[in-house]
């Protein structure tokens, strides 16, 4: 008697790692960040005031660029060692948090040290996250 022969499962093609990267949430991600961060900077900036045009160009700028920051460590991070990445994680944070204390028109030193405070919180919990999820 003949039997139908196993086949092989057909196999998708597999993605390459750039374009793993580039899926949809590799957008979002950073627009939405970078929308927060520049929206919160610019209602710290105007201190109170009406809001203006200098005000919306500033949150602009800061999302912007918190965003690009953001995307390119999205990138390039999972090529570095675990503990270069979640030290750059942590310093990218740390210094976006001191810049929005700075707003408030604090100390150099309280801006430094809440930066500092937060970066460093932020380095450890991306370095025990990378640690955890090492393959």
């Amino acid at each position: 008697m003949a039997h139908a022969a196993p086949t092989a499962r057909r196999r998708r093609p597999r993605q390459s790692a750039d374009m793993a990267h580039l899926s949809k949430s590799a957008y979002v991600r950073p627009l939405l960040a970078g929308l927060v961060y520049g929206v919160w900077a610019a209602f710290i900036q105007r201190q109170m005031g009406p809001v203006d045009a200098g005000n919306v160009f500033y949150g602009i700028l800061c999302g912007v660029l918190f965003a690009g920051i953001m995307f390119a460590l999205a990138r390039i991070g999972p090529r570095l060692k675990r503990e270069v990445h979640a030290a750059s994680y942590g310093v990218f944070l740390g210094v976006a948090a001191g810049y929005l204390h700075s707003l408030t028109n604090c100390s150099v030193l309280r801006a430094t040290m809440t930066g500092l405070f937060v970066g460093i919180g932020v380095g450890l919990a991306a370095f025990y996250r990378y640690y955890q999820r090492e393959n």
